[in-house]
């Protein structure tokens, strides 16, 4: 499957924006999806999760409350609504597919299988 994140751009803080990741191959719906996200400098972070019928979400700690993750299977889409935006949110954003699902585990990088080229998301103070 390849994936293709956008949506990122520059807003102030307390702001909001929605990325988005679209799939093209196979299926989306065959896949939990994700959001991982790297500063400069810094190693890439897990952001959110979603399981193969929405029912399922996990999160970090530091967007809990703040982003809300959703995939659409029948458009082929995984979305990120990221509201109240701080400064330290500012990074590349990835998106990221996983063949099997194992909760909190779904935090690290090694159990995705496929990555999506990165959008910048530049949150001014």
């Amino acid at each position: 499957v390849q994936l293709q994140a956008s949506g990122g751009g520059l807003v102030q803080a307390g702001g909001s924006l929605r990325l988005a990741c679209t799939a093209s191959g196979r299926t989306l719906s065959s896949y939990a999806v994700g959001w991982f996200r790297q500063a400069p400098g810094k190693e890439r972070d897990f952001v959110a999760v979603i399981g193969w019928t929405s029912s399922t979400t996990y999160y970090a700690d530091s967007v809990k409350g703040r982003f809300t993750i959703s995939r659409d299977n029948a458009k082929g889409m995984l979305y990120l609504q990221m509201n109240s935006l701080k400064p330290e949110d500012t990074a590349v954003y990835y998106c990221a597919a996983a063949r099997s699902y194992n909760g909190q585990g779904m935090g690290r990088l090694r159990q995705y299988d496929y990555w999506g080229q990165g959008t910048q998301v530049t949150v001014s103070s």
